[in-house]
């Protein structure tokens, strides 16, 4: 098997956390988020890594320039994750293994995590494998739905959601492992038959198990990876949780 690849998404702005800086190189405990998510991708083993940068790309290159195994990817449209992780099939061409999506802006994920997802991969090679966990306030997250027999089906948004979907806690957290071909066919296959006209990563899976691939998603993220960072009230519990943690 190829060695797994990682993408991370890291174009967006950090508007809601009242900085004009990249939403990725915001700190917390004096050191930019995206700096934590790297620090877990080689702790679990993956050498290279593809980092998307968009508003003010400059700046996360100089601040991973020391960073070896990191190359950047240049989005310059934001149009979406799906067109996110899109900009990046060339430099993913003729890769036949893994390739770990993950978002920049997440500090607290676990290189358990990203480990498990990897040896799922490597017991049956599906064609994607999301990763999840059982949230018991999922307010704002889409739901894992899964048929009698435990196996996925899909994901609802909550605004697409039925009154029984709401109730479910098992919940998509932006994390994947994608077998390489089949993302890129998928990628391709994307529309934006959507409210905000872009191309969501999060259709993909959906794509995938349509046309009869093996598809699946694994609860094994921990409770404190379901923990964002989009305000500076979330910035401050992140800040905490990291603490708790040895940081």
């Amino acid at each position: 098997m190829s060695d797994p690849v990682a993408v991370v998404l890291a174009a967006g702005k950090g508007t809601r956390m009242k900085s004009d800086r990249p939403k990725v190189l915001c700190e917390a405990l004096g050191r930019p988020l995206i700096d934590y998510v790297v620090d877990v991708l080689k702790d679990a083993g993956i050498g290279r890594i593809l980092v998307v940068v968009g508003y003010r790309g400059q700046d996360v290159r100089r601040a991973l320039a020391q960073r070896s195994g990191v190359e950047f990817v240049e989005q310059t449209e934001q149009l979406g994750t799906g067109h996110a992780v899109s900009v990046c099939c060339d430099h993913l061409a003729g890769h036949v293994g893994p390739v770990l999506v993950v978002t920049g802006d997440s500090p607290l994920i676990q290189a358990d995590s990203v480990r498990q997802l990897l040896d799922e991969y490597r017991s049956g090679h599906p064609a994607c494998i999301l990763g999840t966990l059982h949230k018991p306030e999922p307010d704002g997250l889409g739901r894992i739905v899964r048929d009698d027999s435990g196996q996925f089906l899909g994901i609802v948004e909550q605004k697409d959601a039925t009154p029984e979907q709401l109730e479910i806690t098992e919940v998509n957290m932006s994390t994947y492992v994608f077998h390489g071909p089949d993302l890129i066919e998928s990628l391709k296959k994307l529309g934006t038959d959507n409210r905000q006209q872009e191309y969501y990563l999060t259709d993909c899976p959906g794509i995938l198990r349509a046309e009869g691939k093996d598809v699946r998603a694994l609860a094994v993220l921990r409770p404190c990876e379901a923990l964002s960072v989009n305000t500076l009230e979330e910035l401050a519990v992140v800040e905490d949780e990291l603490r708790g943690l040895g940081f």
